[in-house]
């Protein structure tokens, strides 16, 4: 069965492959009418757009998929695995546009209709802004890479069109037409750039990189609703797999305890990080009994067995709360 999110996110691509489909029509009519290498670089670009935009609407289909017996984290790691093709074939993109750039000073061809290119222009990046920023703003609330990804790419797609639209000017007031290809050549390497970056990004994902900012999240809601049986937390883990994280921890509590107050802590612990997180989580909390050397950072005042004096609660961070050891002072 499929999620909510998960079909959001279906129908989101959807409309996005439709979209892209469309602006790459309006881009080349544009070429096709005004003859601008810098028009083509927008327009060639938007091939990688429609190509990128297919494969990332069948991997978050494939990464709605439930687990199975193959795939026990689930299938949403499919969706690193587009970005970093999106971002191969925006550094191809980049490099074409350069080299043909190039060859436009040796090979020159008459810019037409300079007019008509702008309002086009500007049509696809308005177009271009509206889109990303809405891809970006659901991406981070699904906890979606590849539509943030795809928001990016957008929000570059905007940028490369204000460019565009400022050089067109440039020439149609000017006459010079060689910067028609000046342009281009600026487009190939910042489009070349955005390419590289997101090839990056998908292989630390994939080589699961730690998430600093997501640790971060994690490690703030864990300080602010602390319980006092948790007497301490370590060895910290958070995988995204897609829109699905996957947390590992191991907490310390009362060695007194039975199996089932233990049991209760663990699942505190889970339903807070649940509540407080977007997206699906899943947990292996490991249970740790307290030790003589926990007694000065427990705060329990009905401990009849304490071996030691509370000293001080000690404030969790990524400092203390990664590495595999139990916290003392």
């Amino acid at each position: 069965m499929i999620s909510e999110s998960n079909l959001f996110k279906i129908k989101t691509m959807r409309l996005m492959l439709i979209f892209s489909i469309l602006i790459m029509g309006v881009k080349f009519v544009a070429y096709i009418i005004t003859h601008s290498n810098a028009i083509l670089t927008d327009a060639l670009e938007s091939i990688i757009n429609v190509v990128a935009g297919s494969f990332a609407l069948f991997s978050v289909y494939y990464a709605a998929q439930p687990k199975d017996e193959n795939h026990p984290y689930g299938h949403g790691k499919i969706e690193y695995l587009a970005v970093g093709i999106e971002g191969g074939l925006i550094i191809i993109a980049g490099g074409a546009i350069f080299i043909k750039s190039i060859m436009g000073f040796f090979h020159p061809k008459a810019i037409e209709s300079v007019d008509i290119g702008v309002f086009i222009s500007i049509f696809a990046g308005v177009a271009n802004y509206f889109m990303g920023t809405f891809l970006i703003k659901k991406g981070k609330s699904h906890n979606s890479s590849l539509m943030v990804a795809d928001g990016k790419h957008l929000m570059t797609d905007t940028v490369s069109s204000i460019g565009l639209i400022i050089g067109l000017i440039i020439i149609y007031y000017t006459k010079i037409y060689w910067l028609d290809n000046l342009i281009a050549i600026f487009f190939g390497v910042y489009i070349f750039v955005t390419g590289y970056k997101l090839l990056k990004e998908s292989v630390n994902n994939l080589l699961d990189e730690a998430d600093y900012e997501q640790l971060n999240t994690v490690v703030e809601i864990l300080n602010s609703n602390r319980r006092e049986k948790w007497i301490d937390m370590h060895n910290l883990r958070v995988l995204k797999y897609g829109s699905h994280l996957h947390i590992d921890a191991h907490i310390t509590l009362p060695w007194y305890d039975n199996l089932e107050a233990s049991h209760a802590e663990v699942t505190a612990v889970e339903n807070l990080i649940t509540d407080k997180l977007e997206g699906e989580v899943e947990f292996f909390i490991h249970a740790d009994p307290c030790l003589p050397l926990s007694c000065p950072i427990c705060p329990r005042k009905d401990c009849s067995v304490r071996k030691g004096v509370f000293v001080k609660q000690l404030i969790w961070n990524l400092e203390n709360m990664l590495p595999d050891r139990k916290h003392r002072l």
